[in-house]
């Protein structure tokens, strides 16, 4: 699993077991469907996938700040 310390990934642990996915699996979902707005990454999973909004919002933004380059200079954490 994933830290869970700090922002969304708090709520990974109430994800996984709720949605019945590890959260790298629903990554990977995520990726797969092509989509790349936040609003049409949380729509999806509560759409299809039955997720609150909540849990939606945050398994997307990790997601997205994962993919996002940093400046050059900023400090990563």
């Amino acid at each position: 699993m994933t830290d869970t310390g700090h922002g969304p990934a708090k709520y990974f642990p109430s994800i996984e077991a709720k949605y019945g996915r590890t959260i790298n699996q629903w990554k990977g979902l995520m990726l797969a469907s092509g989509m790349t707005s936040h609003k049409d990454l949380v729509e999806w999973l509560k759409q299809q996938h039955g997720f609150g909004h909540g849990h939606a919002t945050a398994i997307t933004a990790h997601l997205l700040m994962e993919r996002t380059p940093r400046p050059k200079g900023r400090p990563s954490g």
